[in-house]
């Protein structure tokens, strides 16, 4: 990796970690408050949602954001096009909503989900407005903005979601904070990066976005229904309660899993493109990325499983042990996103939007079939079928990396072996640690002590290349 993608990659993630782990992380301590606060049901009531929104947010974006990125020529025409595009699109969308909500709380049989579901969808028009403007932000690699954006935002949204549920709001409290937290993002996003659209849509523009856009907009469609289908599945078949404690198992691995894979996306997205036609470089590039990815995301994710069960009972109470197992099941599907990611990143990087689509209607066609078989025989099963099929995904989307790298399966299989291997030993720690302290705060304080030292430890006595040059990458950014 030359100086300069390696400035512009350590500038990106450390202000893409401040902006992720500063949000998430003040966004994940407000929501465990409400979360003893509201209950599981509660949250089940948002989680029927999911796949209505997040489908309706792809909808909306179209591909049009990664287009822009993707695209080198791209001027002013082209991000007023956009904003148009998704403000009428999200404007559209939600009037869609609206009119289908009694049917969606007749699905569900949660006659409140009629209203929750109209005021909730604000939240698609209110996104729409800032797209472009995270895209300008990103293309500028310029994540130090974003953070300033996400962390107040998400603060001032917690702290009213906090004083709701606190005031017995119940899932109104959720509501009203996803809708404040959306509000915000508009009101600092248009302060700090002051860019209005010009006042007319433009057909080439649009045509030229479409080209690319398309392809990533059917992909991404069939990405999030297939990410949100099992809260729709879980929530039809299993009461609230249920679904709930689901989603919280899910989301504490998405905390572990998702951020550092989103960071890494989204900065790794921009500087790869520059390099796009260079093969030699983006393939060093390539690989340097997945191997930072996975030393930072296995530890986390499979450190957390083996901790799962003190972690659960310390921070939120008796009321959500029951997802316990399903945390620990579920950190063996997302430990490979973050490799997932990175493979399907360089495809984006080379323009073959077509070999993603490809990719996502196999994935997902072999996704369902597996959740079909797995729904009949319980939640446990339905986690065990989304194991098995992240390690499919895993080996089908490595095809088009060694179609386009000659960079395949089993090559990467023996990079993140190391980093795979020595985050079982920390998983192995974690519950060792959790069995001999008793006490479940105890436990979860030495854990978080002992297992990145156990991990570091083992990086260094392994002489592991990717952890040295984060170390001097660390050293070079502070001095």
């Amino acid at each position: 990796m030359t100086d300069n993608l390696r400035d512009k990659t350590v500038r990106g993630v450390a202000w893409s970690f401040v902006e992720r782990f500063s949000v998430q992380g003040v966004t994940f301590l407000l929501e465990l408050v409400i979360a003893r606060l509201v209950g599981p049901e509660n949250y089940g009531l948002i989680a029927m949602l999911a796949i209505f929104m997040a489908v309706s947010q792809v909808f909306i974006d179209g591909g049009f954001s990664s287009a822009l990125i993707q695209r080198q020529d791209r001027d002013e025409r082209d991000f007023s096009t956009v904003f148009y595009i998704n403000l009428g699109l999200s404007i559209v969308t939600y009037v869609l909503l609206f009119v289908s909500a009694p049917w969606i709380a007749s699905f569900f049989g949660q006659p409140i989900l009629t209203d929750i579901t109209r005021v909730y969808s604000l939240n698609l028009i209110l996104n729409s407005l800032v797209a472009v403007n995270k895209t300008k932000l990103t293309i500028a690699v310029d994540f130090k903005t974003q953070s300033k954006i996400s962390f107040f935002s998400a603060l001032l949204s917690g702290l009213l979601g906090v004083f709701l549920a606190w005031q017995g709001w119940g899932v109104w409290a959720l509501v009203w904070q996803a809708l404040a937290s959306a509000a915000l993002n508009v009101l600092f996003s248009f302060y700090y990066v002051r860019w209005l659209p010009q006042k007319r849509f433009s057909g080439a523009s649009f045509h030229k976005l479409f080209a690319f856009g398309s392809k990533l907009l059917v992909a991404n469609l069939i990405s999030s229904v297939y990410s949100k289908v099992y809260e729709m599945v879980i929530g039809k078949r299993f009461a609230s309660f249920q679904l709930g404690l689901y989603s919280r198992a899910d989301k504490f691995n998405q905390f572990a899993s998702s951020n550092i894979s989103g960071i890494l996306q989204r900065v790794s997205f921009p500087v790869l493109s520059e390099i796009q036609n260079d093969d030699a470089r983006l393939l060093s590039a390539y690989k340097k990325y997945m191997q930072m990815s996975a030393l930072v995301v296995f530890p986390l994710i499979l450190g957390m499983c083996g901790v799962a069960r003190p972690m659960i009972h310390a921070l939120l109470g008796d009321e959500w042990m029951g997802c316990v197992t399903m945390l620990q099941v579920l950190s063996f599907a997302y430990i490979w996103d973050c490799v997932i990611m990175v493979n399907l990143n360089l495809i984006y990087v080379k323009g073959h939007s077509d070999y993603v689509l490809r990719l996502e209607i196999v994935k997902k066609l072999i996704a369902f079939t597996i959740l079909v078989i797995t729904m009949f025989y319980g939640l446990l099963a339905i986690c065990i079928g989304r194991v098995i099929y992240s390690i499919i995904a895993l080996y089908l989307n490595t095809y088009y990396t060694r179609r386009l790298l000659n960079y395949g399966f089993l090559q990467q299989l023996r990079e993140i072996a190391p980093f795979f291997l020595m985050s079982l030993v920390v998983m192995g720690v974690g519950l060792l640690v959790g069995l001999l302290v008793p006490r479940s705060i105890v436990a979860l304080v030495v854990a978080v002590v002992v297992c990145p030292i156990v991990y570091v430890l083992m990086c260094r006595l392994f002489h592991v290349g990717a952890y040295s040059e984060l170390m001097l990458l660390l050293k070079r950014k502070s001095s």
